[in-house]
Protein backbone atom coordinates (compact mmCIF):
# COMPACT_ATOMS: atom_id res chain seq x y z
CA UNK A 1 0.00 0.00 0.00
CA UNK A 2 0.98 3.44 -0.85
CA UNK A 3 0.68 6.21 1.58
CA UNK A 4 -0.72 9.56 0.67
CA UNK A 5 1.90 12.27 2.26
CA UNK A 6 0.46 15.83 1.15
CA UNK A 7 -2.58 16.38 -1.20
CA UNK A 8 -2.99 20.06 -3.28
CA UNK A 9 -5.38 21.54 -5.00
CA UNK A 10 -3.44 23.45 -7.67
CA UNK A 11 -6.15 24.44 -10.39
CA UNK A 12 -10.52 23.92 -9.87
CA UNK A 13 -9.80 20.16 -11.19
CA UNK A 14 -6.38 19.44 -10.67
CA UNK A 15 -4.94 18.02 -7.34
CA UNK A 16 -1.56 16.94 -6.58
CA UNK A 17 -0.90 14.00 -4.05
CA UNK A 18 2.36 13.06 -2.84
CA UNK A 19 2.52 9.10 -2.56
CA UNK A 20 4.91 7.15 -0.58
CA UNK A 21 6.65 4.89 -3.18
CA UNK A 22 10.82 5.07 -2.39
CA UNK A 23 11.87 2.88 -4.76
CA UNK A 24 10.45 4.69 -7.49
CA UNK A 25 11.32 7.88 -6.32
CA UNK A 26 14.86 6.77 -6.26
CA UNK A 27 15.17 6.31 -9.71
CA UNK A 28 13.13 7.85 -11.63
CA UNK A 29 13.74 9.86 -14.51
CA UNK A 30 12.35 12.74 -16.21
CA UNK A 31 9.33 11.69 -18.53
CA UNK A 32 8.54 8.32 -16.80
CA UNK A 33 5.50 7.62 -15.61
CA UNK A 34 3.76 5.56 -13.47
CA UNK A 35 0.41 3.09 -13.73
CA UNK A 36 -1.82 3.77 -10.46
CA UNK A 37 -4.42 0.93 -9.28
CA UNK A 38 -6.29 2.63 -6.48
CA UNK A 39 -8.06 -0.60 -4.96
CA UNK A 40 -9.11 -4.59 -6.39
CA UNK A 41 -11.04 -4.05 -9.58
CA UNK A 42 -10.23 -0.35 -9.99
CA UNK A 43 -9.19 1.07 -12.96
CA UNK A 44 -5.60 1.43 -13.84
CA UNK A 45 -4.38 4.88 -14.31
CA UNK A 46 -1.16 6.16 -16.10
CA UNK A 47 -0.03 9.13 -14.33
CA UNK A 48 3.40 11.29 -15.13
CA UNK A 49 5.47 11.31 -12.38
CA UNK A 50 5.99 15.43 -11.66
CA UNK A 51 8.28 15.52 -9.20
CA UNK A 52 10.21 13.13 -7.00
CA UNK A 53 11.75 13.60 -3.38
CA UNK A 54 14.30 10.21 -2.34
CA UNK A 55 14.96 11.54 1.01
CA UNK A 56 10.97 10.65 2.16
CA UNK A 57 10.42 8.50 -0.84
CA UNK A 58 7.78 10.59 -2.29
CA UNK A 59 6.83 10.85 -5.79
CA UNK A 60 4.47 13.68 -7.24
CA UNK A 61 1.24 12.89 -9.12
CA UNK A 62 -0.80 15.53 -10.92
CA UNK A 63 -4.38 14.06 -11.78
CA UNK A 64 -7.00 15.76 -13.54
CA UNK A 65 -10.21 14.77 -12.37
CA UNK A 66 -11.89 13.81 -15.31
CA UNK A 67 -13.89 10.57 -14.98
CA UNK A 68 -15.01 8.19 -12.25
CA UNK A 69 -11.60 6.65 -11.28
CA UNK A 70 -9.91 9.89 -11.49
CA UNK A 71 -12.59 11.66 -8.96
CA UNK A 72 -11.73 8.79 -6.95
CA UNK A 73 -7.96 9.67 -6.84
CA UNK A 74 -8.49 13.08 -5.85
CA UNK A 75 -10.97 12.32 -3.18
CA UNK A 76 -8.01 11.00 -1.36
CA UNK A 77 -6.92 12.41 1.96
CA UNK A 78 -3.48 12.33 3.96
CA UNK A 79 -3.03 8.85 5.45
CA UNK A 80 -4.97 7.55 2.95
CA UNK A 81 -3.61 4.50 0.52
CA UNK A 82 -3.73 3.72 -3.11
CA UNK A 83 -3.28 -0.25 -3.25
CA UNK A 84 -0.89 -0.56 -5.87
CA UNK A 85 1.48 1.78 -8.11
CA UNK A 86 3.28 0.55 -10.82
CA UNK A 87 6.64 2.28 -12.19
CA UNK A 88 8.80 4.01 -13.44
CA UNK A 89 7.62 3.11 -16.85
CA UNK A 90 8.34 4.35 -20.47
CA UNK A 91 11.13 5.95 -21.59
CA UNK A 92 12.86 8.92 -19.83
CA UNK A 93 13.03 12.34 -22.27
CA UNK A 94 15.84 13.10 -24.40
CA UNK A 95 17.52 15.62 -22.84
CA UNK A 96 20.00 18.33 -24.75
CA UNK A 97 23.40 18.46 -23.08
CA UNK A 98 23.53 22.67 -24.27
CA UNK A 99 22.18 25.16 -25.64
CA UNK A 100 18.49 26.31 -25.63
CA UNK A 101 15.74 24.72 -24.26
CA UNK A 102 11.78 25.54 -24.77
CA UNK A 103 9.28 24.00 -22.58
CA UNK A 104 5.79 24.54 -23.21
CA UNK A 105 3.07 23.25 -21.19
CA UNK A 106 -0.77 23.71 -21.34
CA UNK A 107 -3.22 22.74 -18.34
CA UNK A 108 -2.45 19.87 -16.94
CA UNK A 109 0.78 19.17 -19.20
CA UNK A 110 2.50 22.07 -17.56
CA UNK A 111 3.05 19.14 -14.59
CA UNK A 112 4.77 16.92 -17.26
CA UNK A 113 6.85 19.74 -18.25
CA UNK A 114 8.07 20.34 -14.93
CA UNK A 115 10.45 17.11 -14.41
CA UNK A 116 11.79 17.80 -18.27
CA UNK A 117 12.64 21.72 -17.61
CA UNK A 118 13.86 20.33 -14.15
CA UNK A 119 16.19 18.06 -15.86
CA UNK A 120 17.38 20.49 -18.61
CA UNK A 121 18.34 22.92 -16.37
CA UNK A 122 20.63 20.28 -14.12
CA UNK A 123 22.88 19.68 -17.34
CA UNK A 124 23.22 23.33 -17.58
CA UNK A 125 20.46 23.87 -20.68
CA UNK A 126 18.96 27.59 -20.71
CA UNK A 127 15.52 26.62 -20.42
CA UNK A 128 12.63 28.96 -21.33
CA UNK A 129 8.87 28.06 -20.51
CA UNK A 130 5.59 29.32 -21.64
CA UNK A 131 2.89 27.47 -19.56
CA UNK A 132 -1.38 28.38 -20.34
CA UNK A 133 -4.72 28.21 -18.65
CA UNK A 134 -8.17 29.21 -18.98
CA UNK A 135 -7.62 32.31 -16.65
CA UNK A 136 -5.21 32.68 -13.76
CA UNK A 137 -6.88 29.90 -11.75
CA UNK A 138 -5.93 27.13 -13.92
CA UNK A 139 -2.20 28.13 -14.09
CA UNK A 140 -0.12 25.46 -12.56
CA UNK A 141 3.54 25.02 -11.61
CA UNK A 142 4.41 28.67 -12.56
CA UNK A 143 6.27 29.00 -9.05
CA UNK A 144 8.67 25.39 -9.45
CA UNK A 145 9.31 26.13 -12.95
CA UNK A 146 11.00 29.40 -12.42
CA UNK A 147 13.59 27.78 -10.44
CA UNK A 148 14.74 26.59 -13.97
CA UNK A 149 14.58 30.16 -15.75
CA UNK A 150 12.39 32.42 -17.93
CA UNK A 151 8.45 31.76 -17.30
CA UNK A 152 5.47 33.39 -19.89
CA UNK A 153 2.05 33.14 -18.71
CA UNK A 154 -0.72 33.18 -20.98
CA UNK A 155 -4.02 32.70 -19.83
CA UNK A 156 -7.19 32.42 -22.46
CA UNK A 157 -8.64 35.83 -21.08
CA UNK A 158 -6.16 37.93 -20.12
CA UNK A 159 -7.22 37.51 -16.28
CA UNK A 160 -2.82 36.72 -15.71
CA UNK A 161 -0.15 36.85 -17.55
CA UNK A 162 -0.61 37.77 -21.36
CA UNK A 163 -3.90 37.04 -23.19
CA UNK A 164 -3.86 34.53 -25.42
CA UNK A 165 -2.62 30.81 -26.16
CA UNK A 166 0.66 29.31 -25.66
CA UNK A 167 1.74 29.04 -28.83
CA UNK A 168 1.42 32.81 -29.84
CA UNK A 169 4.29 33.32 -27.05
CA UNK A 170 6.04 30.32 -28.37
CA UNK A 171 5.88 31.71 -31.88
CA UNK A 172 7.44 35.18 -30.75
CA UNK A 173 10.29 33.53 -28.58
CA UNK A 174 10.74 31.43 -31.61
CA UNK A 175 11.52 33.85 -33.63
CA UNK A 176 13.37 36.34 -31.19
CA UNK A 177 16.23 33.59 -29.95
CA UNK A 178 17.93 30.83 -31.20
CA UNK A 179 16.62 27.46 -29.81
CA UNK A 180 17.52 24.08 -30.01
CA UNK A 181 14.79 21.79 -29.02
CA UNK A 182 10.75 22.37 -28.10
CA UNK A 183 9.58 20.10 -25.57
CA UNK A 184 5.61 20.45 -25.52
CA UNK A 185 2.79 19.13 -23.27
CA UNK A 186 -0.76 19.71 -23.18
CA UNK A 187 -4.07 19.16 -25.18
CA UNK A 188 -3.89 17.53 -28.54
CA UNK A 189 -4.80 20.76 -30.55
CA UNK A 190 -2.28 22.79 -28.73
CA UNK A 191 0.68 19.53 -29.04
CA UNK A 192 -0.52 19.80 -33.11
CA UNK A 193 -0.30 23.46 -33.25
CA UNK A 194 3.30 23.64 -31.50
CA UNK A 195 4.10 21.15 -33.94
CA UNK A 196 3.14 22.93 -37.08
CA UNK A 197 4.77 25.86 -35.87
CA UNK A 198 8.28 24.49 -35.84
CA UNK A 199 8.33 22.31 -38.45
CA UNK A 200 8.86 25.36 -40.97
CA UNK A 201 11.49 26.54 -38.89
CA UNK A 202 13.81 22.55 -38.59
CA UNK A 203 13.26 22.70 -34.30
CA UNK A 204 13.00 19.53 -33.19
CA UNK A 205 10.14 19.07 -31.06
CA UNK A 206 9.30 16.64 -28.33
CA UNK A 207 5.49 15.59 -26.95
CA UNK A 208 3.87 13.88 -24.53
CA UNK A 209 1.46 11.63 -25.48
CA UNK A 210 -1.92 10.41 -23.42
CA UNK A 211 -3.51 7.54 -25.24
CA UNK A 212 -5.63 5.13 -23.78
CA UNK A 213 -3.24 2.69 -21.79
CA UNK A 214 -3.91 -0.30 -19.84
CA UNK A 215 -1.41 -2.48 -19.06
CA UNK A 216 1.68 -0.53 -19.59
CA UNK A 217 3.44 -3.37 -20.90
CA UNK A 218 2.47 -2.95 -24.65
CA UNK A 219 0.39 -6.21 -24.55
CA UNK A 220 -2.61 -4.74 -25.37
CA UNK A 221 -2.25 -2.35 -27.73
CA UNK A 222 -4.86 0.33 -26.72
CA UNK A 223 -1.94 3.09 -26.37
CA UNK A 224 -0.73 2.39 -30.34
CA UNK A 225 -0.22 5.59 -32.26
CA UNK A 226 0.95 6.21 -35.58
CA UNK A 227 4.73 8.25 -36.08
CA UNK A 228 5.31 8.60 -40.12
CA UNK A 229 2.91 5.85 -41.25
CA UNK A 230 4.76 3.59 -38.34
CA UNK A 231 3.21 2.03 -35.01
CA UNK A 232 4.29 2.50 -32.07
CA UNK A 233 3.32 1.88 -28.31
CA UNK A 234 3.24 4.99 -25.95
CA UNK A 235 4.03 2.71 -22.96
CA UNK A 236 7.36 1.26 -24.05
CA UNK A 237 8.29 3.25 -26.68
CA UNK A 238 7.06 6.37 -25.19
CA UNK A 239 5.36 8.44 -24.46
CA UNK A 240 7.55 11.35 -25.85
CA UNK A 241 7.91 11.07 -29.30
CA UNK A 242 8.67 13.65 -32.46
CA UNK A 243 6.30 15.53 -32.67
CA UNK A 244 6.63 16.21 -36.43
CA UNK A 245 5.69 12.16 -36.61
CA UNK A 246 2.56 11.92 -34.49
CA UNK A 247 -0.49 11.45 -36.58
CA UNK A 248 -2.46 13.88 -34.35
CA UNK A 249 -5.58 13.33 -35.96
CA UNK A 250 -5.58 9.63 -35.19
CA UNK A 251 -4.47 10.19 -31.45
CA UNK A 252 -8.09 12.25 -30.94
CA UNK A 253 -10.21 10.23 -32.57
CA UNK A 254 -9.30 6.89 -29.95
CA UNK A 255 -9.03 9.72 -27.17
CA UNK A 256 -12.78 10.35 -27.62
CA UNK A 257 -13.32 6.23 -28.05
CA UNK A 258 -14.24 5.80 -24.47
CA UNK A 259 -15.61 9.46 -23.64
CA UNK A 260 -19.67 8.24 -23.67
CA UNK A 261 -18.64 5.44 -21.31
CA UNK A 262 -16.93 7.00 -19.03
CA UNK A 263 -19.71 9.74 -18.88
CA UNK A 264 -22.23 7.03 -18.03
CA UNK A 265 -19.72 5.79 -15.18
CA UNK A 266 -19.47 9.35 -14.06
CA UNK A 267 -23.59 9.25 -13.65
CA UNK A 268 -23.70 5.70 -12.13
CA UNK A 269 -21.14 6.58 -9.11
CA UNK A 270 -23.62 9.53 -9.05
CA UNK A 271 -26.51 7.48 -8.92
CA UNK A 272 -28.01 9.16 -11.98
CA UNK A 273 -27.46 7.04 -14.46
CA UNK A 274 -30.41 4.89 -16.22
CA UNK A 275 -30.01 1.63 -16.81
CA UNK A 276 -31.32 1.27 -20.47
CA UNK A 277 -32.80 -2.15 -21.75
CA UNK A 278 -30.69 -4.47 -24.19
CA UNK A 279 -32.99 -5.48 -27.23
CA UNK A 280 -30.30 -6.96 -29.25
CA UNK A 281 -29.50 -10.45 -30.28
CA UNK A 282 -27.11 -12.21 -28.73
CA UNK A 283 -23.93 -12.92 -31.14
Amino acid sequence: MHRILARQTLSPNVTRLDVHAPRIAQIRQAGQFVIVHLAENAERIPLTIADSNPETGAISLVIQAVGKSTHELVGLNIGDSIRDVAGPLGHPTEMIAAGHALCIGGGVGTAVVHPIAQGLHQRGVRVTSVIGGRSREWVIFERELQRYGQVVVCTDDGSYGRKGFVTDAAKEILAADKVDMVYAVGPVPMMRAVANLTRGLGVRTIVSLNPVMIDGTGMCGGCRVSLGGETRFACVDGPEFDGHLVNFDELQDRLSTYREFEQRSIACAAGTCRMEKNTSSPA
